[in-house]
């Protein structure tokens, strides 16, 4: 701690943030108020937001060193720090989703434009693999894809709902199998036949069965 008392005297930093671990327990209080008390802070940083934790423990942080929190983690990565809306955590606390966080993620991952190119080949039936692949992309670009799932409205306990778990792999297999294929094929799926099945299978590490489902 004096160490930290030296580095803000040197510093003479505008912000100071505690960084609370949302599945810590109530011994993270106590060593939240001596931070404060020999430090000052400014603001909470609340960490593992994506996880099981509802974060209780970490949220009487607050009320103890009396201070907002400034960001809330929801992954490992910078950018999934995220400012802190107390109101769509207690909406995903309660089961109830958090759509506008979801809708700025996809908000900034997907373009516009492409979004509009999309539609235009949705509406005149010129969906090909090649832009679903492309979408499979833009969803990982918004994070796991558990964690999507979780911000709709009624499936905040996804995690318990073992048989219906989100799969990431599939995701990478589906990927993968589309990567195997020709560019023609990709535009025309109708030309797929038993051995081309084969070939792709074969070039993605896959099955056969794998291959048809992912047609399909």
């Amino acid at each position: 701690m004096d160490e930290l008392v030296a580095i803000r005297d040197v510093t003479e930093a505008s912000d100071k943030l505690y960084v609370a671990d949302a599945m810590t327990g109530q011994d993270a209080i106590k060593s939240a108020g001596e931070f404060n008390r020999r430090v000052g802070v400014t603001g909470v940083v609340l960490t593992k937001m994506d996880g099981d934790a509802r974060g209780g423990a970490a949220l009487s942080v607050v009320s103890v060193v009396g201070v907002p929190i400034a960001f809330a983690g929801s992954g490992e990565r910078l950018e999934d720090l995220e400012p802190f809306h107390p109101e769509r955590v207690v909406s995903r606390v309660l089961g109830m989703g958090d759509v506008l966080s979801l809708i700025e993620k996809a908000e900034a991952a997907i373009d516009v434009e492409d979004a509009q190119k999309l539609e235009a080949k949705l509406r005149s039936n010129e969906f090909t693999l090649e832009d679903f692949r492309d979408q499979l992309k833009t969803l990982k670009k918004m994070g796991p894809l558990e964690q999507i799932v979780g911000m709709l409205p009624g499936m905040g306990n996804i995690k318990a709902l073992a048989n219906q778990k989100p799969d990431e792999k599939q995701i990478t297999r589906t990927e993968a199998i589309i990567n195997s294929m020709t560019p023609q094929e990709r535009r025309k799926q109708h030309i797929i036949n038993g051995s081309r099945r084969k070939r792709i299978a074969k070039g993605s590490g896959t099955s056969v069965e794998e291959v048809n489902r992912g047609r399909g």
